[in-house]
């Protein structure tokens, strides 16, 4: 891919966001945007928070990104128990063939993978939330003093059960800060659920076809970067996530009046950086301001927080971030 042209990379992803979803609708049924918003952060270098009940396929979804896009996974199911070592690995001692000397040999955990599905993360203390998060940011962990690098590309997928908070550990908003994207996904409708459970309970298993490998992968990132955004949406961008502090003069009075704080400036980072992957896979080379207004949603959900006015009133995040999108100007 390093040889084609941009137009002939934008082409090229936008067939594989085609691929992607004929694929992957052999397996997943009615979650076309969720698939989309995954390939985005995936494009984009950013981790996923996955919300929703258990039954709704989180796992399998996973699992089949890994298998299209020819990557290596591995899932971490997380329990009150599990250890910073559990995820990263540990020195075990062995002994030399030959010389019988002792020695320290590091075997790596489940974390030295392409796609990680962190299961439950809130079912973990917070030592080991924060562990695998400063393993997300860094790209790198270390043990017994030496480093050892990540496999690129590195992408985390962490699940949390919605319904579900006896024996939970919350994520900060601070760590909930890392995931570029929150998904939620949802209950299907009636008729994607029986198509659903037609094509899971028969005796055909699909199979499915390749799309990148991690070498490819990893060019569509880089090319990600280089997608070209006008000052316009720039600053649409930013205005959009300045508009949810409550403590600013431009903040609209709803949000003062039921937001306890609003986003950062990595909010506005995520919002071009993922429109920029979003334009590439609906075949264009430049980042409207509808890109942004697409993901303001998976954005911004995880980084604004609602207070008592808000939450007696029954008023969501969404509806929040939904008046957002009608209150602030495109120009």
């Amino acid at each position: 891919m390093s040889e084609l042209s941009g137009e002939e990379v934008v082409e090229k992803v936008r067939q594989a966001r085609e691929k992607l979803v004929s694929e992957l609708g052999k397996v997943i049924i009615g979650q076309d945007d969720i698939l989309e918003q995954i390939a985005i952060a995936l494009f984009s270098k950013g981790h996923v928070l996955l919300m929703g009940v258990p039954g709704l396929g989180k796992t399998l979804l996973v699992k089949s990104i890994a298998e299209i896009f020819s990557l290596s996974f591995k899932r971490i199911q997380f329990t009150p128990d599990l250890m910073p070592a559990d995820i990263f690995g540990t020195e075990v001692i062995e002994e030399e063939p030959g010389t019988g000397k002792h020695a320290f040999k590091f075997v790596k955990g489940p974390i030295f993978a392409n796609i990680v599905l962190a299961d439950e993360i809130n079912r973990t203390p917070p030592k080991t939330q924060a562990a695998l998060l400063e393993a997300m940011e860094e790209k790198h962990v270390t043990a017994g003093g030496t480093t050892y690098a990540l496999d690129q590309p590195f992408f985390v997928l962490a699940t949390q059960n919605p319904i579900e908070l006896e024996g939970t550990y919350p994520l900060p908003e601070a760590q909930l800060d890392r995931f570029l994207f929150n998904i939620v996904i949802d209950y299907l409708s009636i008729e994607d659920e029986i198509k659903m459970v037609s094509q899971t309970t028969g005796k055909s298993v699909p199979d499915l076809s390749k799309i990148f490998d991690g070498e490819e992968i990893m060019e569509i990132q880089q090319v990600v970067r280089e997608v070209p955004v006008s000052e316009n949406v720039v600053k649409y961008a930013v205005n959009l996530v300045a508009a949810t502090r409550p403590k600013t003069k431009t903040a609209p009075d709803f949000v003062t009046n039921q937001l306890r704080w609003g986003a950062g400036s990595r909010a506005s980072q995520a919002l071009i950086l993922a429109g920029k992957a979003r334009a590439l896979l609906h075949g264009r080379y430049n980042v409207s301001i509808e890109d942004v207004k697409a993901l303001a949603l998976p954005v911004l959900r995880h980084r604004i927080v609602t207070n008592f006015n808000a939450d007696a009133e029954g008023v969501t995040v969404e509806d929040i971030i939904k008046k957002l999108l009608d209150t602030i100007p495109e120009a």
